[in-house]
């Protein structure tokens, strides 16, 4: 009973200061910057036949054509970046892990012998008796001790500790973030590369349709010149024309090779062949619109958003660490363990020992650095503050521009079918009218370019109306639910 009251004045004192840590926390109350961006969108409001938020609907909802869905699938295991962020996050868990550990004392076990040989000669110069010299035998001792303790343990009186650990967090939650962010841009991406690679097949197949077309003309006019009913002019357009459409040809064929090594890129693998869009334009996603009367504020719940307001909670924290430094510093070194001179004995009742080493110290003079430090960590603030609203100005705007193509988008593809339609008869007619010998063939030939523009328009607008609302989506956050569960 006796040894246990000599253990109570060490465990007293480290359970008395432990309860002191944490009392004062001189980081700022967190306030969420404003938004500097109006409430509404700007323009018309497209309404929708759904109330679910763009958010709420995952992209395997959202996109519905099984080849960009298996698509979707091989870059979200395959792309690189995503796969940089999700290691992101683990390094960043083990920083906080790391950084979180400092709120507890570091315990550790250790065990020593002491051991030494004195010769005889010494101990009696020593001792003041018998000879100096001589070849006598010596004294050898032993101590050993055993010990349980810790090391300079900070007790965390202003928060400093407490507060790296909570902006080791908010990064932590940051990079979780940006893996969400990471995905639905990978998604949007995926998707618009997708759409482009379809098109870029249309365009080829247009271009192609077109030098069956001129191949046709050119053979007609090429039989008249040689019966001497056509001129040599004529008989040069045509040809001229051939040639122009097979570099067409040439050039879309490229861009079908270059479409799909990018997909391929941000795929992170060769996408298999069954699963390349054909030449279509058809539509892959659900939806057309998003719901009426959505307001800016759910931008401020994407993934980039919340990333940048974790930075400024982490800002937050280190401000209150880089105010902690100009406090004092406390910390505490214990230990509790058996001391004996010999091993036999060594945990013995009567060899216990224990140790008990608090100190402090008050910063007076580092030539400015705490000042300097405390300055830096406000200025990080600001600029992560106005790193924040930038970044919902960018969202803001993506979603306007979106919302300005979507507003407009059916009565541009209305326009450029109708047009295509015209060009169509008009070249028709000019080629009956080319034949009978009231047109001439440059004119045939004009109205076969204008057919050929026309058509590439029709397409390149069809992938705008498709490549809008993927962007639509994403810019609203689309897929986040899905991509959380990642």
């Amino acid at each position: 009973m006796k040894a246990a009251w000599r253990w109570l004045p060490v465990a007293a004192a480290v359970g008395g200061l432990g309860m002191l840590g944490g009392c004062i926390n001189l980081a700022p109350d967190y306030q969420r910057p404003a938004a500097p961006v109006p409430a509404s969108w700007p323009g018309p409001t497209v309404t929708a036949a759904t109330d679910t938020l763009a958010a709420d609907i995952g992209w395997r909802t959202f996109f519905v054509d099984p080849r960009l869905q298996r698509t979707l699938e091989l870059a979200l295991a395959s792309n690189r970046d995503l796969r940089i962020a999700i290691l992101n996050i683990e390094k960043e868990r083990a920083q906080y892990r790391i950084q979180r550990a400092s709120l507890l004392p570091e315990i550790d076990v250790g065990a020593s012998q002491d051991a030494g040989r004195t010769p005889n000669s010494v101990r009696r110069a020593e001792s003041g008796s018998g000879s100096t010299t001589g070849n006598g035998s010596g004294t050898t001792s032993h101590i050993y001790s055993a010990d349980l303790g810790f090391t300079a343990y900070e007790i965390d009186l202003f928060g400093r500790v407490r507060n790296l650990s909570d902006a080791a967090l908010e990064t932590f939650l940051a990079t979780q973030e940006t893996r969400r962010s990471t995905q639905i841009s990978l998604v949007s991406d995926v998707a618009s590369d997708w759409l482009t690679l379809a098109t870029d097949k249309r365009l080829l197949a247009i271009a192609r349709d077109m030098l069956d077309s001129q191949q046709r003309t050119f053979n007609l006019v090429q039989r008249e010149h040689a019966l001497g009913a056509t001129s040599g002019l004529d008989y040069e357009q045509a040809r001229s024309s051939v040639q122009s459409a097979r570099n067409a040809v040439a050039q879309a064929m490229t861009t079908v090779a270059q479409a799909r090594n990018a997909l391929d890129l941000v795929a992170g693998a060769p996408v298999p062949e069954a699963d390349l869009p054909d030449a279509s334009i058809d539509p892959v996603t659900s939806l057309t619109a998003i719901p009426a009367g959505v307001p800016s504020s759910v931008l401020q719940q994407r993934p980039d958003v919340l990333a940048a307001e974790h930075a400024l909670k982490a800002d937050d924290a280190d401000i209150g660490a880089a105010r902690a430094n100009f406090f004092p510093t406390i910390s505490l070194t214990a230990a509790l363990g058996f001391e004996s001179p010999a091993l036999a004995s060594l945990f013995s009742g009567g060899n216990r020992s224990w140790s008990f080493e608090p100190s402090a110290s008050l910063p007076i003079f580092n030539a400015g650095a705490n000042r300097a430090t405390l300055d830096a960590a406000k200025v990080t603030y600001r600029i992560d503050v106005a790193t924040y609203e930038k970044t919902i100005q960018t969202a803001f705007e993506e979603v306007a521009n979106a919302l300005a193509t979507r507003a407009t988008i059916g009565e541009q593809l209305d326009a450029q079918t109708q047009t295509v339609d015209a060009d169509q008869h008009a070249y028709d007619l000019s080629m009956a009218l080319y034949r009978q010998g009231s047109a001439s063939l440059l004119d045939a030939l004009t109205e076969q370019r204008l057919l050929y523009a026309a058509q590439q328009s029709l397409a390149t607008t069809q992938l705008s109306a498709q490549t809008s609302l993927v962007t639509l989506y994403a810019a609203l956050g689309g897929g986040l639910e899905e991509a959380a569960k990642q």
